[in-house]
């Protein structure tokens, strides 16, 4: 976005008051949401602005994978989102010819439909209009809703944002230190500053149609997330009832008999007496911005990445990128981080988005494998077997390891090999791993703390023989820092000695590993330095 001359930025100010806060969300879906939530707890002046008058009435997302749930869970809103949520033998997609007609294949969404080893807490299916009012109500920071922003001007100390009332059309100024936008695929503020994008683009026009059916006699005893048929998908809404159907878009969706093209879907003779609801016609877009940041302007979730909806990838990579820029901005805003850090930020992000993506693209070539294997075989007239093999494992679309196993390369982290390793592009399998840059393994401290309960607003340092670091510790005020004891049950897993440790960034990386002793009183104090780009000792 090119700045504004001097007089340009005096005349864009002028008319009426600023109202000044550090951080401005533009966006009110998760991503934003969680955003506002996170710089809350750090003690981050935010504002949010999301230009619909209130949160969406639309399902949309509907899968909050395991990795998202953990950063829940650091928020308090595990148990409230999994009240409010399906079952566990919800998280399982099923294949039918119609909806109607028995499975010729099923697979479970691994860490949603029961517990696994690697993490605390279980993912869930809720739908997204359920999902947000949990995070709306997770923090009390200022939102305004019907607040749409037209312009932005930035300059060296900070961002001035315009907005226009969409209900009265006034306008107002807000000054931020830095905005964080959250605001789609359709991006604003991505558009302003002339950030381009890459890959594929539209995939084409999708319809969301909300209605209402008795379908229990052929779903209440094979419950699942998803049934895809030949017709479009199925996704039951919420416990009590409610169903949505996707499919592309018709030529000409203004004429559409959208109850008789939900009927027809269901199969001959369903008569579930259908009710439409709601319709919503938006379009599946597949790119990663070329940049996540602009200044003091930061892209999130959607803005920077949009992720088709096959294996419900999307809004869980937002709320991770939220979840590793969200502690940046604190220590930048509070003093203890320099401008530096947030250069991370997409230095981390950028590579897990391109990654989610093509991992997103072939889950699609796979589902389509088992549809066109399927119409293949009805097509040419041979008996169809009462089951298709899947063309991958019982993980969900194989991704376990891009939900767990994202690891970060950059200089918020500290490798301690010589050559740090590859990023890996495989996202079949986790291993679990105390390499830094790695997400810190779950490991049970008690029966029902995690060392994952252990990281918070502040760096925690892992130790089997705390006293050994206290004095590293109590030579460190400038950050924020927690010194927990680690189990020596745990050190051969954790590639530790007795007297080495483990610091973990707030977001629950690993930034340093000590194998053993520290080489000088000194050590974590500079590490400390050197990860937040501190000019303080």
């Amino acid at each position: 976005m090119p700045r504004r001359t001097q007089g340009e930025q005096e005349d864009f100010e002028m008319p009426g008051a600023i109202t000044e806060t550090d951080v401005l969300i533009v966006g009110g879906g998760p991503v934003g949401l969680t955003a506002r939530a996170l710089l809350e707890r750090w003690g981050v002046r935010v504002l949010l602005v999301e230009k619909h008058r209130e949160l969406s009435p639309f399902p949309r997302s509907r899968l909050v994978n395991v990795r998202s749930m953990e950063i829940f869970r650091q928020l308090g809103l595990a148990a409230r989102i999994t009240t409010a949520a399906f079952a566990p033998e919800y998280g399982r997609i099923r294949f039918r010819d119609t909806l109607h007609d028995r499975d010729f294949a099923t697979a479970a969404m691994v860490g949603v439909n029961a517990p696994v080893p690697e993490s605390p807490v279980v993912g869930v299916l809720t739908s997204q209009d359920r999902l947000e009012p949990a995070l709306l109500a997770a923090a009390d920071a200022q939102v305004r809703f019907g607040a749409e922003l037209i312009d932005l001007a930035e300059d060296a100390d900070s961002v001035v944002a315009l907005l226009v009332d969409r209900h009265s059309g006034d306008e107002t100024r807000v000054r931020a230190r830095y905005v964080l936008a959250a605001d789609g695929a359709n991006s604003t503020v991505r558009q302003l500053l002339g950030i381009a994008t890459t890959g594929p683009g539209s995939l084409g026009g999708v319809t969301t149609v909300v209605f209402d059916a008795d379908l229990n006699r052929w779903c209440a005893q094979q419950p699942a997330g998803v049934y895809f048929t030949a017709h479009g998908s199925f996704l039951p809404l919420y416990p009590e009832g409610g169903w949505a159907w996707f499919a592309p878009t018709p030529e000409d969706p203004a004429r559409a008999d959208w109850r008789g093209l939900v009927s027809r879907a269901l199969g001959p003779g369903a008569e579930a007496g259908v009710e439409v609801l709601r319709v919503q016609h938006w379009v599946m877009n597949a790119f990663v911005a070329e940049r996540f940041r602009h200044g003091r302007i930061l892209l999130v979730g959607d803005a920077v990445h949009a992720i088709p909806i096959i294996g419900g990838l999307g809004m869980n990579a937002g709320v991770a990128d939220v979840h590793n820029l969200c502690w940046k901005l604190a220590g930048v805003l509070h003093g203890w981080a320099g401008p530096g850090l947030l250069e991370t930020y997409e230095t981390e992000r950028q590579p897990v988005a391109h990654q989610t993506l093509r991992q997103a693209v072939a889950n699609t070539q796979l589902l389509l494998q088992v549809q066109n294997r399927r119409r293949d075989q009805l097509q040419t007239g041979e008996a169809a077997p009462a089951r298709i093999e899947l063309p991958w494992s019982e993980e969900y679309f194989a991704q376990l390891g891009l939900v767990l196993g994202v690891s970060y390369h950059s200089d918020a982290v500290l490798s301690d090999n010589a050559t740090p390793p590859e990023p890996s592009d495989s996202s079949t399998n986790y291993v679990p791993t105390t390499e830094p840059g790695h997400r810190m393994p779950h490991l049970w401290l008690t029966p029902n703390s995690s060392t994952l309960d252990t990281f918070g607003e502040w760096f925690t340092l892992l130790a089997p023989d705390p006293a050994h670091w206290k004095q590293q510790t109590t030579a460190t005020p400038t950050w924020p820092l927690h010194i927990e004891p680690l189990p020596h049950e745990y050190l051969d897993l954790c590639g530790l000695h007795l007297h080495g440790a483990l610091l973990v960034r707030p977001d629950g990386h690993i930034a340093a590993r000590w194998r053993d002793r520290p080489p000088s009183d000194a050590t974590l104090g500079h590490a400390l330095t050197t990860l937040t780009h501190s000019t303080r000792p």
